[in-house]
């Protein structure tokens, strides 16, 4: 493979200016990806009420399928960047070219699965007859389209290795752009165009997506990230498959985690009334909002961290990271701060409702007080990660959302309601915070040996 210009060596140059490089791109790449589901529920929210209770019974699935891809798209990132700075180039083509018919392969096995299980499965999940039939306009499109949904996440994830985050977000944020636009004519029938619905939904954003799939795949082959002859030619296809899965299957599997807690924590707080799970399904969407550039972050330092972990330059790996921790704290200082100061203004652009009020400024008063130190864990999972060490990230977050935050909120339930709840979340937070920042620095110290 040749040394193309195109191509960034993130082994030399300053840390923090590759840091900031390949950061600010990603939250515009994020915010991009994000508003697919967006514009979908509010396009959809125009037929009526029916048509976005249907769409709402897709998200999870979606959503898991997507956790999925995500998981193949921090794999690809990982063992292209640590190929980078090892200088395996011929090897990076070769794993490249296999993520792509390993990637259409997964597609295929989710279509497979999940065409003829339509029915039960959603029907399981509470939807009715009519319900049903408009999940299936939507749902049988987007299976079939999954490769094409899927791909730009793992292409751009290799783009990123390469040290260049500013193309995969222009492309996914011109695909956003795309699914905004063609979403309305095809669900509402504009311009001559059949009214198709939550069918339409659904076919805009494979074409949106396809559309993205098609420009990584140029930007790809230009920059010689992957060949045609590797996609013909499967020798070796074993040895991909294993570098990419080990670090795939526990991100992907893991990332669905956060969404199980949540619903757990649902339906504590459903004890205490609707207004309670209203204003904490408002406070995660907030939440959600002051975490994305903290994913941002994460998602940009992989590939600095990869490139150096593979050139064995473990200084500059400690210095990503410790830049990466101190940039954490302070935003989720600044984040905190807005929050609780302005928690009563927040809450009134929710609902004016009493009591939905009251628990959403109780959220608000709490739980973000534990960002500083609870946020910390983000940048240790992708740092791991990028090293090649899902396990421990994953075994992390395990150990945080199922064996400590679930019978903690369990436990500040019986003590005190929904605001013990909340003290759960936040004294979780801290204490997973402050101890996997600790132990994890350890850590990398004891596998940074091993390199020397």
């Amino acid at each position: 493979m040749s040394h193309s210009s195109s191509k960034r060596d993130l082994t030399e140059g300053s840390v923090r200016r590759h840091l900031i490089r390949l950061t600010i791109p990603m939250i515009w790449g994020i915010l991009a990806i994000i508003s697919f589901q967006l514009v979908d529920a509010y396009y959809i929210s125009l037929l009526g009420t029916d048509h976005l209770a249907a769409i709402s019974y897709t998200f999870p699935i979606t959503y898991g399928i997507f956790s999925l891809f995500i998981g193949m798209g921090v794999a690809t990132s990982s063992v292209i960047s640590r190929l980078i700075g090892a200088k395996e180039f011929e090897t990076i083509k070769r794993v490249t070219s296999h993520a792509i018919v390993l990637v259409l392969g997964i597609s295929v096995v989710a279509a497979i699965i999940g065409i003829p299980f339509l029915n039960p499965l959603f029907g399981a999940m509470g939807a009715d007859e009519k319900e049903l039939e408009m999940i299936r306009s939507f749902m049988f499109p987007y299976f079939l389209g999954t490769f094409f949904v899927s791909m730009p996440v793992v292409g751009n994830a290799a783009l990123r290795a390469s040290g260049d985050a500013v193309v995969p977000a222009i492309i996914m944020t011109v695909a956003a752009v795309a699914n905004m636009i063609v979403d309305p004519i095809l669900i509402f029938g504009l311009f001559g165009f059949p009214r198709l619905e939550l069918f339409g939904a659904a076919i805009s954003t494979v074409i949106a997506n396809f559309c993205a799939m098609l420009a990584g795949f140029y930007v790809m082959y230009r920059r010689e990230l992957f060949d045609f002859e590797h996609l013909r030619n499967w020798h070796k296809f074993g040895d991909s498959c294993k570098r990419l899965l080990i670090i795939g299957l526990p991100v992907g599997i893991t990332s669905m985690l956060p969404s199980f807690v949540n619903s757990t924590i649902t339906g504590l707080l459903s004890k205490t009334g609707p207004a309670a799970v209203a204003a904490f399904g408002a406070a995660t969407r907030i939440e959600a909002l002051t975490l994305v550039v903290m994913m941002a972050l994460s998602i940009g330092m992989a590939p600095l961290v990869g490139q150096n972990w593979g050139a064995k330059n473990v200084d500059r790996v400690k210095t990503a990271v410790r830049e990466a921790l101190i940039f954490s704290v302070l935003w989720s200082v600044v984040m905190a701060a807005l929050l609780v100061g302005f928690s009563s203004q927040i809450a009134d652009l929710f609902s004016t409702e009493s009591v939905l009020h009251h628990y959403l400024v109780l959220f608000l008063m709490i739980v973000p007080l534990s960002y500083p130190l609870g946020n910390l864990t983000h940048s240790w999972g992708s740092a791991f990660n990028a090293m090649g060490k899902p396990q421990i990230s994953s075994g992390l977050l395990f150990l945080k959302l199922i064996v400590i935050m679930i019978p903690a909120t369990m436990v500040g339930y019986d003590l005190a309601g929904a605001m013990g709840v909340f003290i759960a979340i936040a004294a979780v937070n801290v204490i997973t915070g402050v101890g996997f920042h600790f132990w994890a620095w350890r850590r990398i110290g004891h596998h940074a040996s091993k390199l020397a």
